[in-house]
């Protein structure tokens, strides 16, 4: 895979692009696991994966986004990179409409029904992980880039089922209507994932930036939204040590790859 990225490090924009694509076709794969499940899936085990998800995210965000853009470009504009990212996704998530896996309501009161209302929700969850993959990948860092868009993808997986099966669980359609809505949440991912490798190989001096935007971005989602949700049923504890163990595997991931 590293000869293929090589190959492709002077056209930032097919970075992206590809980084984009192979995220979503992990998320694909994991709404298709639905196929072979049926509603009697624990929220025990759904809250455990998403904890894991969250897990990785969590590690992500430092090893590669925030330490690749200190060495990059210092600490002060990664820093205020991040508190863009966090006050930007704040700013969508109580501005836009949507609806969460669980049923709770953000937003203003809009006439929309609640299909639209979660895919919203689905949209704004996944679009921090499509710009960081791309603003990795044109950062031309191949190394950080890999790993980052080899967690993302891994993260996807319980992502991607968890939402098929809330809707699947939820009977707001069968279980092909539910992976086919698994599969949409991430297709977000490709565009932003182009848009962030674009944005940061044509603008000079973006890169600090844009890497603490993408983390701050990330934090948030984790902080604000997959955290709570998997705290919210009693199941606090197996979540935590999903947490624990997508960061041990994150880590894990970078020493590999470095090696």
């Amino acid at each position: 895979m590293n000869n293929i990225f090589l190959q492709l490090q002077n056209y930032p924009w097919l970075l992206g692009l590809v980084g984009g694509l192979i995220i979503t076709v992990f998320n694909a794969f994991g709404a298709s696991l639905v196929l072979l499940a049926n509603k009697n899936v624990s929220q025990k085990t759904l809250d455990t994966s998403l904890g894991f998800a969250a897990g990785l995210m969590l590690a992500a965000s430092f090893t590669s986004l925030i330490i690749p853009g200190i060495k990059v470009g210092g600490i002060i504009p990664v820093i205020i990179g991040i508190a863009i990212g966090a006050i930007f996704f704040d700013f969508i998530d109580h501005r836009v409409p949507h609806v969460h896996l669980e049923g709770r309501r953000e937003g203003p009161e809009k006439r929309l029904n609640a299909l639209w209302l979660f895919i919203i929700a689905i949209t704004i969850h996944n679009m921090p992980e499509g710009l960081s993959v791309g603003i990795s990948m044109g950062s031309k860092n191949l190394h950080q880039a890999l790993l980052l868009m080899i967690a993302i993808g891994i993260q996807n997986i319980p992502e991607g089922f968890a939402v098929a099966f809330s809707f699947y669980a939820h009977k707001m359609g069968n279980k092909w209507q539910s992976v086919w809505m698994g599969i949409k949440s991430g297709l977000v991912e490709i565009p932003l994932a182009l848009i962030g490798a674009l944005l940061v190989s044509r603008i000079n001096n973006l890169l600090p930036y844009a890497l603490g935007f993408g983390a701050g971005a990330m934090l948030y989602v984790v902080s604000d939204e997959i955290i709570p949700e998997t705290h919210k049923n009693g199941h606090e504890r197996f979540a935590t040590f999903g947490i624990i163990f997508g960061i041990i595997l994150m880590l894990f991931l970078d020493m590999v790859i470095k090696s």
